[in-house]
């Protein structure tokens, strides 16, 4: 019997083995030194609130691998043996293969910053670092400040599960608004403000140079390009994430930050196979990155290579970029491309929306000259991804999203509407008369 091993138990090896157990009685092996069991990584944040256990956070029954014939082996692969087609591991007996998935994710970025190894300084990325969080953070009078450093999504998740302790917490981020590398700056100006507004110690333009230890080799303080010295208990290093291959090197497997494969997620080696955060595209796909470290793609990735390896030979094809994530408060949501102000395509425009009031927003990305429909980013307002996602390939116009935008609305029953308001900011803006239409389930579920 064929003997498919996958090295990482995330969103992406687990899909992977899933689908080839739906299509194929091969025999599949998971190799996993985090955890034993699979679980939900973007839900980490919640145990640590309050909202849920860990094993809430695990979305399959013990007995689940057992009846699907999945084997999980905990252990740390220390060598790949492509030649022998055998896996060697740190604690345990050496897995032999057939075929193999390479998925073992990201881990967090590290810039050799003087002190980065001290206890108390760590990421926010695996179980483990949940575990430590939870020892080094209990509440405000063991950990009396935390100093995050890294202006993206994991360093907003840990500021916002330190302040639901009470935990004061500063947060240096060396641009010079949040998160403006992805951001139009609108959207990333009405972020610092809301981030502000939650007693969060916002430094931006900040960079840190040195982390300080205490006599117990603890981190008692960091220092800044400003030469402040910011006392504290806990440091947050958030500054992005790394494929995770350094296990890797020497193994033969054609390396660049990730595991370099083809559209086919195939390696050099034949017979192995890479997806998810660790794997890096030879050639983007479109405006994507080569590396995507995206819950999501790392699903597609993993249903694709299952296709592959069951004999129905599979691109993969991740279709229009989309995401979502959650500012604190704020839920913001992307369709399309919106490019930063810095990272405008000279082709693009933008029209702009802010409520008065309250922190809500949106951003839609058009063509200067055609006026077609690129990307829309919303804050605080629910849209549909298949709407989006068919106005896209249609290649609609931004004059038609609007006249239509109450469709693409998914927010609950009895919400206040905004279309209106945004319909005549973007009429007053290009001189249009847009009348908004009124909802209409047929278009929504039926294509025109």
């Amino acid at each position: 019997m064929e003997t498919i091993a996958i090295i990482g138990n995330g969103i992406s090896g687990i899909t992977a083995a899933r689908h080839i157990r739906k299509l194929s009685d091969k025999r599949i092996v998971v190799i996993s030194a985090e955890s034993k069991y699979f679980f939900s990584r973007t839900a980490l944040m919640y145990v640590y609130m309050g909202h849920m256990k860990f094993e809430h956070t695990q979305p399959y029954e013990d007995w689940f691998w057992k009846k699907n014939r999945i084997d999980l082996v905990q252990g740390y692969v220390t060598t790949v043996d492509h030649k022998n087609k055998q896996l060697l591991l740190q604690d345990n007996d050496p897995v032999a293969y057939d075929k193999l998935i390479i998925a073992t994710g990201s881990k967090p970025n590290r810039f050799g910053w003087p002190g980065q190894d001290l206890k108390g300084v760590q990421g926010l990325y695996s179980k483990q670092e949940l575990e430590q969080l939870e020892k080094d953070a209990p509440d405000n009078k063991t950990c009396l400040r935390a100093v995050i450093v890294g202006g993206g999504l994991i360093g907003i998740e840990l500021a916002e599960m330190l302040r639901s302790r009470d935990i004061p917490v500063t947060f240096l981020v060396r641009e010079s608004s949040f998160w403006n590398g992805v951001l139009p700056e609108g959207e990333s100006q009405m972020i610092n403000e809301h981030i502000r507004e939650h007693h969060i110690d916002l430094r931006l333009s900040t960079n840190l140079v040195e982390i300080l230890a205490d006599d117990n080799g603890k981190a008692r303080a960091v220092v800044t390009d400003k030469g402040e010295t910011i006392e504290c208990n806990l440091v947050g290093l958030t500054a992005g994430v790394t494929p995770n291959v350094d296990f890797l090197k020497g193994a033969g497997i054609e390396l660049g930050r990730g595991v370099k494969v083809n559209r086919f997620l195939e390696t050099n080696i034949p017979d192995i196979y890479s997806i998810g955060d660790c794997a890096e595209q030879h050639e983007a796909i479109g405006n994507r990155r080569p590396i995507e470290a995206v819950w999501y793609t790392g699903r597609m990735m993993g249903e694709t290579v299952a296709q592959t390896i069951c004999g129905n030979k599979m691109a993969y094809k991740p279709g229009h970029w989309f995401n979502s994530a959650k500012f604190l408060d704020i839920e913001y949501q992307t369709y399309g491309w919106v490019f930063s102000d810095k990272g405008r395509k000279e082709y693009e425009d933008h029209f702009h929306w802010r409520h008065p009031k309250e922190k809500l927003c949106i951003t839609i990305s058009y063509h200067k000259k055609s006026k077609k429909f690129l990307g829309i980013n919303t804050f605080g307002i629910r849209m549909r991804h298949e709407i989006f996602d068919r106005w896209l390939t249609e290649e609609r116009s931004a004059d038609h999203v609007m006249e239509y935008l109450k469709d693409a609305n998914f927010d609950p029953e009895f919400y206040a509407a905004y279309e209106s308001d945004i319909v005549a900011s973007y009429n007053q803006q290009f001189g249009t008369k847009i009348q908004p239409k009124k909802k209409s389930w047929k278009r929504i579920f039926i294509k025109a």
